[in-house]
């Protein structure tokens, strides 16, 4: 079964107040460097979904062998990117959908949740009994992914499928972690 990861990374970051893809992490590294490299280190196939305004950040990232796509319903908010996103998947039996502001997820965490990715489940990572990303869907769920709009990604379909959810235990905090003010990028 052929898994990847689609990093939605067309958002506006309107409560970080500039473009938090590209803020400093006090490690050095940009959040959506960060991001991609640990998703690199997993070793699945990637598919960044950017705004169709995004070409300087595209080019950047294709230069790096890293394919975008210029999602048009981007400004829908995260379910228009998704969308978008699921309809380009190339052959992918099952899909991550990751976070472009979670830089601290641990690669052996996309690769778990992986792992259990059937066609027909969705895998869910926990921490500590608190659900988080990366989401893996599996290829049954691409219609309704592709249908979604709006900013609510795609937590509908964890709620209307719950038969069909698996929760994976990790050990990796950064699942529930992301940026989504300048404080986030210091707090530990």
């Amino acid at each position: 079964m052929t898994v990847g990861v689609i990093v939605l990374a067309a958002g506006r970051a309107t409560r970080f107040g500039s473009d938090k893809r590209l803020a400093l992490l006090p490690g050095g590294g940009l959040v959506i460097d960060t991001t991609l490299a640990n998703v690199g280190k997993s070793g699945l196939p990637v598919l960044v979904c950017l705004a169709p305004d995004d070409l300087g950040l595209a080019q950047r990232l294709e230069r790096q062998g890293l394919p975008c796509l210029h999602c048009g319903r981007a400004g829908e908010g995260m379910g228009g990117s998704l969308a978008d996103g699921v309809h380009k998947i190339p052959g992918w039996s099952g899909v991550l959908v990751a976070l472009a502001d979670m830089p601290w997820i641990k690669p052996g965490t996309y690769r778990k949740v992986a792992s259990q990715l059937l066609a027909n489940r969705i895998v869910v990572p926990v921490y500590e009994g608190a659900r988080g990303h990366p989401v893996g869907f599996g290829r049954q769920f691409y219609p309704e992914l592709g249908a979604l709009g709006g900013d609510t990604g795609a937590r509908q379909l964890l709620r209307a499928h719950s038969e069909s959810v698996m929760e994976v235990a990790v050990t990796d905090p950064a699942i529930l972690r992301d940026v989504d003010t300048q404080a986030d990028l210091c707090s530990s």
